[in-house]
């Protein structure tokens, strides 16, 4: 028991040494050597889902330019609240990215944000899954999923992932 003890907290230790807090998660990955293609990928990304609130980067201490690295932003809104992961993967000068934005919504159904999505985007399929608790929103390109879970009568928690293989 002690020794499992020692292996988590060794654990603990290390993932949090290798935290850094910064103001943007662009300038952290660049401050901390994250590849430099990824930490451009990182820039856009943070620019295009206009990212905001508390960053935090975890990143190999010794070759934070040759291996993945995870990068996390959390934002408070006044009607939820948003977690935004990026898992950057280097391979030489290309880079490619995972990316989940899950998204908590306090004041709107799963069905409100569904119409409202497919609306905005015709080719927008939308498939609900066990009496309306899950819907799964798929574009036709096939660039992503959302998978929209009721969370109460007038809540809904919307995760988003993606996967990116730029150059290849």
């Amino acid at each position: 028991m002690k020794l499992l003890f020692r292996q988590i907290s060794l654990v603990l230790i290390i993932l949090f040494s290798v935290n850094s807090f910064a103001t943007s998660l662009a300038e952290d990955a660049q401050n901390r050597g994250i590849n430099e293609t990824c930490a451009n990928y990182l820039g856009q990304l943070e620019s295009s889902y206009n990212l905001s609130g508390l960053n935090i980067t975890i990143a190999h201490p010794e070759s934070p330019s040759l291996l993945p690295s995870l990068h996390i932003s959390s934002h408070k809104y006044n009607n939820g609240s948003s977690s935004f992961s990026a898992t950057l993967v280097p391979d030489d000068e290309y880079c490619y990215l995972s990316t989940v934005l899950v998204t908590a919504i306090n004041n709107q159904s799963c069905s409100e944000i569904a119409q409202i999505k497919s609306e905005s985007d015709e080719n927008l399929k939308v498939s609900v899954y066990a009496d309306g608790n899950y819907t799964i929103l798929t574009p036709s390109d096939g660039s992503f999923q959302a998978i929209l879970t009721s969370s109460g009568a007038n809540s809904c928690t919307m995760a988003e992932t993606r996967m990116m293989w730029p150059g290849k």
